[in-house]
């Protein structure tokens, strides 16, 4: 009896990943359109953290969640402050020197930093698998970044400090207590995060997109790409669990190129694919052992408890 319920519970979870993947995905595109209409990166983000905060605190309101208080509240203030803040600067900043898929790609290997960071500070041996796959994605990385060497070496090295940045915040989105919840946690990162890029403005006067297509893009960075994104993976994680979730959650980097490729034509060699797909095996690796340990967040969707984020703003979940 339990059967076909338990089927139909997991294909709409996995549907729900994959919706929410694509939305993540879709971010880097978003970002590229709205420069194309004139805004720099600067006006992107503070219209993304914006308008997401915004409707984040609707929600918050329609569901009557409770706010953070005290050790959490100031944690996570910090991480948006800081940690997202310094993730999303170097992420976006990125977009504006190489293609998006090549940013996915390269960003997307912070699962697997986790994942070594984390036996690192726990003081134990990383596992063969842990360490096959940080191999794999050091492996990937190179192939992927190796043809743009001799382009722009900075854009490379803001994507992966995008990764790394990430990666801190991550494990310090591992300190919050359990009692905090990813809709409030996500809230707060969303604000603090508004505040810096608002304050930023008494220094530097962000660009703002010109045009009905550039503001959409804009726009769409907050509303498809961080609200419904993390609403669906949530919704997902509840349906799968977390493993299974960071596995299917491995399509983002995948839905970015492809979406690269469609919009603005952007093409992988033969050899980038290869990489490309050694990183997203190396997430899988550590999805599976995750999952027969104690399986963090999926991988790029804001979780608090592990905010994913390319670029997500929660704990462990990506974002980008």
């Amino acid at each position: 009896m339990t059967g076909p319920n338990q089927s139909a519970r997991a294909v709409f979870g996995v549907s729900l990943i994959l919706a929410s993947a694509t939305c993540f995905g879709a971010m880097a595109i978003f970002a590229k359109v709205a420069y194309a209409s004139g805004a720099d990166v600067h006006g992107v983000l503070l219209v993304r953290f914006g308008v997401a905060a915004v409707a984040l605190l609707a929600l918050m309101a329609l569901t009557s969640s409770s706010w953070p208080r005290g050790r959490d509240l100031q944690l996570l203030v910090a991480m948006g402050a800081v940690g997202y803040v310094g993730q999303s600067l170097t992420y976006f900043t990125a977009l504006t020197r190489i293609p998006a898929g090549l940013v996915a790609v390269l960003f997307y290997t912070y699962p697997v930093l986790v994942a070594i960071s984390a036996a690192v500070l726990g003081r134990r041996m990383p596992t063969m698998v842990i360490l096959a796959a940080s191999g794999a994605a050091t492996l990937g990385v190179a192939l992927v970044a190796g043809p743009r060497l001799e382009g722009d070496l900075l854009g490379i090295v803001l994507a992966v400090a995008a990764a790394v940045i990430y990666t801190g915040y991550i494990l310090a989105g591992g300190r919050l207590s359990g009692g905090t919840g990813p809709l409030a946690s996500t809230t707060i990162v969303c604000l603090a995060a508004t505040f810096v890029y608002g304050g930023a403005w008494l220094a530097h006067t962000p660009s703002f997109p010109s045009g009905v297509t550039g503001w959409s893009a804009a726009v769409a960075t907050a509303v498809v790409s961080t609200v419904i994104a993390i609403v669906a993976f949530f919704a997902g994680l509840r349906l799968l669990g977390a493993a299974p979730s960071a596995a299917v959650s491995s399509a983002e980097p995948v839905v970015t190129s492809v979406l690269a490729f469609l919009v603005f034509g952007e093409r992988l060699t033969s050899l980038q694919v290869f990489g490309a797909a050694l990183v997203c095996a190396s997430v899988l690796g550590v999805a599976a052992t995750s999952g027969r340990t104690s399986a963090p967040p999926p991988p790029s969707q804001p979780d608090l408890g592990s905010l994913g984020g390319q670029n997500r703003p929660a704990a462990s979940a990506g974002a980008s």
